[in-house]
């Protein structure tokens, strides 16, 4: 029996995760788990790593899982070369540049050397470098809705699902880099070694999605 080890995001999206397997007919976590990181699913078939969101990407990419659920903002971020057999129905939000509403509407080319906050710097480097704008990265790991606020930075390049953390802190959406949501990743060596295994996990995931 082909056991295989399935990363998953922390918090939110793990919850969303975990509704769509079960509907798929994957085997799920054991309940009651408390506070363990590597959980056996209930019939023994799976292996789930309960990682942070950013780590997902990692953890497949370098084998350590076979199988992940991350964000494509993740990913992207990461550069993880995986597979990316589909993209799941939930998760959906927007890498954005965010500013105070003063900056609407202003180009941000004018800004030549603007002061960015952000705990995607891969992303956010490669698209204001992609602009001739020589932005200074300030990299958080908490609230980069603080940058401005504080004048630690003029503009900010964060996750947006609604905005209302944006508005209530006096920010507005100045530009969107990347549309995301949830993907499913797979290692490319344990695909090639577990092919029928993972394709049958893939069927039942496009057939629930459908």
């Amino acid at each position: 029996m082909t056991t295989l080890t399935i990363a998953l995001p922390k918090g939110r999206l793990a919850d969303d995760a975990l509704i769509w397997l079960q509907r798929a007919g994957w085997p799920l976590p054991a309940a009651d788990n408390g506070r363990k990181l590597i959980v056996d699913s209930v019939d023994g078939r799976m292996h789930y790593v309960l990682a942070k969101p950013m780590d997902v990407p990692v953890f497949v990419e370098q084998g350590a899982a076979d199988i992940g659920i991350a964000g494509l903002d993740v990913i992207r971020e990461r550069a993880a070369d995986v597979f990316e057999p589909m993209r799941l129905p939930f998760g959906h939000c927007r890498l954005s540049v965010a500013g105070p509403a003063s900056r609407k509407g202003r180009p941000l080319r004018l800004d030549l050397y603007p002061r960015v906050a952000t705990k995607y710097p891969h992303l956010t480097s490669q698209y204001f470098r992609r602009r001739g704008i020589s932005a200074e990265l300030i990299v958080l790991s908490g609230s980069v809705e603080l940058g401005p606020l504080v004048n630690l930075a003029d503009l900010i390049v964060d996750l947006v699902q609604t905005g209302d953390t944006l508005r209530a802190n006096d920010l507005v959406e100045l530009r969107t880099i990347l549309e995301s949501q949830a993907v499913l990743i797979v290692n490319r060596a344990s695909y090639r070694l577990h092919t029928a295994v993972i394709d049958s996990l893939l069927h039942a995931m496009r057939r629930a999605v459908a």
